[in-house]
C-alpha cells in the first residue's frame, strides 16, 4: 500500500490542526502583535523590489494558482490511472477537491480582509492562503505517490528539495505581490498538514474497500 499506518498520525494532526486553530482564533482576534510580526516580515519580503523580481514572482503565483491546481491534480490523476494506480488516483482528486472545501469554508469563517493594495485580482478574503494551500496539498501528493517510484535515491532527494524550494518561493511571493499576509500563508501550510492526515486515514480506510470495485479491482494501492 502506497500509504502506510502510522503511529504518530493522530499526534501530527493534533499539533498541526492545533496550531492552525490557535493562529486562526489570533487572526480572528485581530491581535497587534500579530500585526506587527506581519508587518516586519512584509517589509523585509518586499525590500528591493524590481520589474524583474515582481514578474517572476507573478509566474510563480500564476504556476500554483488554485486554477492550475486543477490542472496539475487531473494529470497526475490521469497519469495514475493510466499506470493502474487508480484509487490512488482517485484519492489525489478527491484530496484536492475535499481540501479546497475546507479551505473556502474557513476563509469565510476568519473573513480577514486582504492587505491594502492587493491585486485587483486577489479578491476574497486572506486567510488562509487558497494559492499555498492548494500546492502544498499538490506537492504532499506527489510526495507521497510519485516520488517513491523515483528508483535512485539522488533523483528523489533533487524532486523533494526542488518541490520544497517552490513552496517556499510561492509564499514568498503571495507576500510580495501584496495578496497576502506572512501569517496567511503560515496558516495555509498548517491546514493544509492537518488535511493530508485526514485524507491519508481514510485512503487506508477506503482502499482496500474500493479494491473490490469491479472497474478498480486490478489498481495498485
Amino acid at each position: 500500500m502506497i500509504i502506510q499506518k502510522e503511529r504518530d498520525r493522530p499526534f501530527r494532526l493534533l499539533v498541526s490542526s492545533g496550531l492552525f486553530v490557535f493562529l486562526a482564533a489570533v487572526v480572528m482576534a485581530q491581535s497587534g502583535l500579530l500585526e506587527f510580526i506581519d508587518s516586519v516580515l512584509i517589509q523585509a519580503v518586499q525590500k528591493h523590489q524590481s520589474g524583474t523580481k515582481e514578474a517572476v514572482m507573478k509566474l510563480i503565483s500564476s504556476l500554483s494558482s488554485p486554477t492550475f491546481d486543477i490542472i496539475w491534480v487531473l494529470i497526475i490523476a490521469f497519469l495514475l490511472w493510466g499506470f493502474k494506480y487508480r484509487i490512488p488516483a482517485l484519492w489525489a482528486l478527491g484530496t484536492l477537491i475535499g481540501g479546497d472545501v475546507i479551505a473556502t469554508l474557513v476563509k469565510h469563517i476568519v473573513a480577514r480582509p486582504r492587505p491594502i493594495g492587493h491585486l485587483a485580482s486577489d479578491n476574497g478574503f486572506s486567510f488562509p492562503s487558497g494559492h499555498v494551500f492548494g500546492m502544498t496539498l499538490i506537492i504532499a501528493i506527489l510526495w507521497i505517490v510519485v516520488v517513491p517510484m523515483i528508483k535512485k535515491d539522488w533523483q528523489a532527494i533533487l524532486v523533494r528539495t526542488v518541490m520544497i524550494i517552490w513552496l517556499i518561493l510561492l509564499a514568498l511571493s503571495r507576500v510580495y505581490l501584496g495578496a497576502h499576509y506572512p501569517t496567511d500563508t503560515i496558516g495555509a501550510m498548517l491546514l493544509a498538514y492537518a488535511w493530508l492526515q485526514i485524507s491519508e486515514w481514510l485512503y487506508l480506510w477506503l482502499a482496500p474497500k474500493l479494491a473490490h470495485v469491479k472497474l478498480l479491482n486490478r489498481s495498485s494501492y
